[in-house]
């Protein structure tokens, strides 16, 4: 389903581990360990909003959507998530999954800009990773 024209915004490129590709979207990891954050990128060129998307693949960005919430949910036991397709500073379409704690640094309000970005510690990450790929049946 990939398309040779499309390519991952330098911005995303720049803030994310690249975990692997369900049929429609990359999965990254926001470089943030404030928070477990992904995000769900479709493969196509020009996409910068869910209504660039035909309808069949609409339905499949929802399918993945579904698929990762579920699975950062169980991995994280987190007491929300966040879901939300922005883009008003990286214009290519992209869909946030954020697991979020009452106890986060940021709650209740939106993550963004709350704290600076906090690296991930290799392992726990590393962890992190081989679990959800695990549950999003990504290996």
């Amino acid at each position: 389903m990939s398309d040779p024209a499309w390519s991952l915004h330098s911005r995303l490129k720049e803030d994310t581990i690249d975990i692997g590709d369900l049929p429609l979207s990359k999965v990254l990891v926001i470089k943030d360990a404030h928070y477990p954050w992904l995000l769900l990128v479709p493969r196509r060129p020009d996409a910068v909003e869910i209504i660039d998307l035909d309808e069949v693949q609409q339905a499949q960005l929802m399918t993945e959507i579904s698929r990762v919430s579920r699975a950062l949910k169980e991995i994280t036991k987190c007491d929300k998530l966040n879901v939300a397709a922005l883009g008003n500073l990286v214009p290519q379409l992209h869909v946030h999954i954020i697991a979020r704690r009452t106890s986060d640094a940021a709650w209740p309000r939106p993550v963004w800009g709350v704290m600076p970005p906090l690296a991930h510690d290799a392992n726990e990450v590393q962890n992190f990773i081989s679990a959800l790929r695990r549950k999003i049946w990504l290996g």
